[in-house]
């Protein structure tokens, strides 16, 4: 079994993992950040200099994940999966440097201690996002190994994929102008 076909098995599962994970990011950084805000105090909330800057960072790396999975959903079932290789990687790279980002503020959060019982929460979402982000990475960098799903293949259905016929790509003369009646007249 190739190494890219063995991969695709797992990155829809994960790709969904993925989207809850996010989504509960979003959900308990909106509602703590809303807190924070306010200036309220609420008993699982607690915090400390960094809780700020954490909720931030985890906002932005909840939105862009999330829609990060769209572009992975579609590379996994599209007929033409060389050409959304390219989308899916980059998205989930800036989806993985984000939640990375917040991972490294969590552990400084963690660090200066007065978390409440939602921040630890959000805390250890983080953590297990940004390790199911990495293995989705890993496992989407695979599909390039792989002769069926990665970069080189083609697929020879023109219909499928849209792709040039032969004939217009070994033309190297560029289409004649029209030309146009001169004002001198």
């Amino acid at each position: 079994m190739a190494v890219g076909a063995a991969s695709r098995r797992y990155m829809g599962p994960l790709l969904c993992i993925n989207l809850v994970m996010h989504a509960a990011v979003l959900g308990i950084a909106g509602w703590s950040i809303n807190k924070f805000i306010d200036r309220e105090t609420h008993r699982h909330l607690g915090g400390n200099t960094a809780t700020g800057y954490l909720l931030v960072f985890s906002l932005m790396a909840g939105v862009v994940g999330a829609c990060s999975v769209l572009p992975g959903l579609l590379h996994v079932r599209a007929p033409c999966r060389g050409e959304s290789l390219a989308t899916a990687a980059s998205t989930g790279l800036v989806s993985w440097a984000l939640t990375a980002l917040a991972f490294g503020l969590a552990c400084k959060h963690i660090t200066l201690g007065n978390r409440g019982r939602r921040l630890r929460t959000l805390e250890a979402f983080i953590t297990i996002s940004t390790l199911t982000q990495l293995l989705y990475l890993m496992l989407l960098h695979a599909g390039t190994l792989s002769s069926v799903f990665g970069p080189g293949s083609r697929n020879h259905d023109h219909s499928r994929c849209g792709q040039i016929p032969r004939e217009e790509l070994g033309t190297s003369q560029k289409p004649a102008t029209p030309e146009f009646p001169s004002s001198d007249a």
